[in-house]
């Protein structure tokens, strides 16, 4: 499976095995480097994979995880489907350091909120997560310096980099950067990283519901919605299948 991702490149690609009891399926996520214990839109697609192959056109599925069993609701009309899931309770890491964030996206550590500060947060698998004062220091991300994003994500195990910004009302703005094998790669759309920053902003800002708006600078624009439900944050969005096929080894 991790060779077969590596063979792919795309930021994550997902393998479909029998739970057995208490879930509907086993999704295992791998990025082109390693396993991923959870990954959110990995999970929707996913799950519009399965309902597509089983000819379903309305589905709540169980989808088990490294990082436990998430409910997954789709609707299918055609080859496009809207789907959300229920990602696990949100855990919060210690406030993490602005100057090193500011070196791994080529910002000034000033671009970078202090209320609230950046941190590690997790809804199945850890992000870090740094909110921006201005959407205006977004088209300033690089990513050229792999040394220093890893050097960033180290100290919490992160997965990425998630630098968000506000736009209006409930609107926000977000750039996602990781490692890959090539360097420093970007996310057009990271479902668990959208389910930390509402959890994040609900709990010091009182949002109990957000849209984010990721993927414009790389020609991919994608619209997430995140909201709170009870202790759980529900991320969806629309999903395509653009397409099908068998693969022979």
């Amino acid at each position: 499976m991790q060779a077969f991702a590596r063979e792919t490149g795309l930021s994550e690609t997902t393998f479909v095995q029998t739970a057995g009891s208490g879930a509907d399926y086993v999704n295992r996520i791998f990025t082109v480097v390693t396993e991923l214990p959870f990954a959110g839109h990995p999970s929707l697609g996913t799950a519009v994979a399965v309902a597509h192959a089983r000819g379903e056109q309305t589905a709540r599925y169980v989808q088990r995880t490294g990082a436990g069993e998430q409910p997954v609701d789709v609707a299918l009309d055609g080859r496009v489907a809207r789907a959300s899931m229920l990602q696990e309770p949100a855990t919060f890491a210690d406030e993490a350091d602005r100057d090193a964030i500011a070196a791994a996206c080529g910002l000034d550590a000033r671009d970078i909120a202090s209320d609230p500060p950046p941190r590690s947060i997790s809804t199945g698998v850890t992000h870090l997560i740094a909110i921006l004062n201005e959407a205006t220091a977004l088209p300033r991300v690089r990513r050229g310096d792999a040394a220093a994003l890893q050097a960033a994500l180290e100290p919490g195990g992160d997965t990425c980099l998630y630098l968000a910004a506000p736009l209006s009302g409930d609107r926000w703005q977000a750039r996602s950067l990781f490692l890959g094998t090539d360097g420093v790669r970007e996310d057009p759309a990271t479902g668990s990283a959208a389910g930390p920053l509402c959890a994040y902003l609900a709990r010091e800002r009182g949002a109990a519901e957000i849209t984010i708006e990721q993927g414009a600078e790389m020609g991919r624009p994608s619209v997430l919605d995140a909201r709170v439900e009870g202790d759980r944050i529900r991320v969806g969005g629309d999903v395509h299948i653009i397409a099908t096929g068998a693969v022979h080894l």
